[in-house]
Parts: C-alpha cells; sequence; structure tokens
C-alpha cells in the first residue's frame, strides 16, 4: 500500500493514516517516536521505562 492512499477506519470513513505517538525517556530525556507494534524502549539508551509526552491542546474544565 502507497503512503499516498488513505486508510479506511471501521466506519468506513477514510482518515489520515495514525501518526506515532511521541513518548520521553525516563533515564536520558530523549524524545521517541513510536509507532504502533515496535517495542517500548529508547533508541539512545535502550531504557524501557517511557512516559507519553503532554498534550499541547488546550484542555478546560467546567466546574462549579
Amino acid at each position: 500500500m502507497n503512503k499516498q492512499q488513505q486508510y479506511t477506519g471501521a466506519t468506513g470513513i477514510t482518515n489520515q493514516p495514525p501518526k506515532p505517538m511521541l513518548y520521553v525517556c525516563a533515564e536520558c530525556g530523549h524524545d521517541n517516536e513510536i509507532k504502533r507494534k515496535e517495542p517500548i524502549r529508547c533508541r539512545d539508551c535502550g531504557h524501557r521505562v517511557l512516559y507519553k509526552k503532554r498534550t499541547t491542546r488546550m484542555v478546560q474544565f467546567e466546574a462549579r
């Protein structure tokens, strides 16, 4: 399948291919892009504890 082709989701609607998630290594602090089915391991030091990077999107809650 070409990279230019779009994926079809379970609903039949075409959407963008899945983006790799950004993770930060707990040992060295290096940013890692990890795709699905890849081993959870830092590419610099080999440490296996990674933290998901915080979103840059605005998150607002309603409190009363």
